[in-house]
């Protein structure tokens, strides 16, 4: 069995900036809201954790939301980690105007990250249930590469656009993205409520992302185990309202710590999280060279359908063992009892 080697700190950072998004996505693992918690961390306590991260060597920080441009001082907050941290925005870009992408060009950040929920606005407005999304992310996107913004973007898979990657992959290559990426349906937020309709079989979403041309130059990545080249060991997140949840699809399972009140670097040293970063994983994990390469497959879905944390990654078709990815367990009371809002 392969043990991965424990880093004194992240060498990749999630800042989750806010949980208020203009969208309401059906897949939403955040459960956003249309309005701000008075919870969320202010202008000033991010930019002490930006600090704190930059004193402590940090190097790479992702930002995420929500949507984060729906923060009234996002730039203000990208201004003061310019230069010092490199920088990845995730967005679904239907606010970022030409002004704006300049902006993001002048901060020097490395690159944006565009949610699509589809390569065409049936299936992306759908998704989002708000009409002309699509071509408002469009306009984006192509803001961003007009003011030479390195580009890639991000599809949700689902039952609802799970037929339509090739188009997916072609919208990508038209938009002068250098990566395309396929991310799995993650049991959390309000996907939950929206499981039965829009989840697949395991059988489903292998076919989906493997029947497809990918074009030139373009790069495909997808997060199906054991090919997601998972590298959570490296890394961690903070949520909107300052706490430590290791993953972003932990911050239902995971609380290592309010970063107001205890230093980040001390959540990354908690005994849980360290657990869950070895890459220890039990069954018929413990031996298998596909799981040990992706450090025993993602701890939140494993959790999510097993209820332990040395449980194999269910999304894996080597050790799936019959699990029904399109029903939720009916067990689910090793949720944390705390949604945050």
């Amino acid at each position: 069995m392969t043990v991965h080697p424990q880093f004194s700190k992240p060498l990749k950072l999630t800042m989750i900036v806010t949980n208020t998004c203009n969208l309401n996505c059906a897949h939403c693992y955040s459960d956003c809201t249309k309005t701000p918690s008075s919870k969320e961390l202010t202008t000033a306590e991010w930019k002490e954790v930006i600090d704190h991260l930059v004193s402590n060597d940090v190097m790479h920080v992702f930002i995420e939301g929500g949507e984060p441009f729906s923060r009234p001082d996002f730039l203000e907050l990208l201004s003061h980690m310019s230069r010092r941290l490199d920088i990845t925005v995730r967005t679904f870009a239907n606010l970022i105007t030409p002004e704006i992408a300049r902006e993001i060009k002048r901060l020097k950040v490395s690159m944006v990250c565009v949610d699509f929920l589809g390569p065409d606005a049936e299936t992306h407005d759908y998704l989002s249930e708000v009409p002309g999304s699509f071509e408002a992310g469009l306009q984006g996107a192509r803001n961003l590469k007009a003011a030479g913004v390195p580009v890639y973007t991000l599809m949700i898979l689902n039952r609802a656009n799970h037929g339509k990657v090739q188009q997916y992959l072609e919208l990508a290559s038209s938009l002068g993205a250098y990566k395309a990426a396929v991310l799995r349906f993650y049991p959390i937020g309000r996907a939950k409520r929206r499981w039965s309709e829009l989840a697949l079989s395991l059988s489903e979403m292998e076919e989906a992302i493997t029947n497809v041309s990918v074009p030139a130059g373009l790069h495909y990545v997808q997060s199906w185990h054991p090919n997601d080249g998972n590298t959570c060991y490296q890394m961690s997140s903070i949520s909107p309202h300052g706490r430590s949840i290791g993953c972003p699809y932990l911050r239902e399972f995971v609380d290592l710590g309010d970063v107001r009140t205890k230093p980040f670097i001390e959540t990354w040293d908690d005994p849980l999280w360290k657990e869950l970063r070895s890459g220890v994983v039990e069954d018929a994990c413990a031996h298998c060279h596909d799981t040990q390469k992706s450090n025993g497959g993602c701890r939140a879905t494993a959790f999510a359908f097993h209820g332990r944390w040395d449980a194999p990654d269910p999304f894996c078709s080597h050790m799936n063992a019959g699990v029904d990815l399109k029903t939720l367990p009916e067990e689910m009371h090793w949720r944390q009892p705390w949604v945050e809002r």
